[in-house]
């Protein structure tokens, strides 16, 4: 897979806190990054066009749609366009656990 990191990679026990699939045309994969950004909230970023198994993951979790942003959280929980302050609250769940 193509990956893309930020500078504030988050992780729990080794595994990436926040996988986030997207596109770079995507103004709602923009938004989101900017947000996370800057609360330094740290991700890896897997561009779909430019990855076949990934397009393909995030099919399997959207209804055989390639929707992005598609955030895949430590847990193995996937959110199909989420709002920055529902990924917040998801970390930090997870970083609670």
């Amino acid at each position: 897979m193509s990956e893309l990191r930020n500078d504030s990679d988050l992780t729990t026990d080794g595994v990436e806190a926040l996988t986030l699939y997207t596109t770079s045309w995507c103004p709602f994969c923009t938004r989101l990054k900017k947000l996370l950004d800057e609360k330094a909230i740290g991700y890896v970023e897997i561009d779909v066009d430019a990855d076949a198994e990934a397009a393909a993951f995030v099919e399997s979790v959207n209804g055989g749609n390639r929707v992005v942003p598609t955030a895949l959280y430590s847990d193995g929980t996937t959110a199909t366009n989420p709002p920055a302050s529902q990924v917040r609250a998801k970390l930090a769940e997870l970083a609670d656990a």
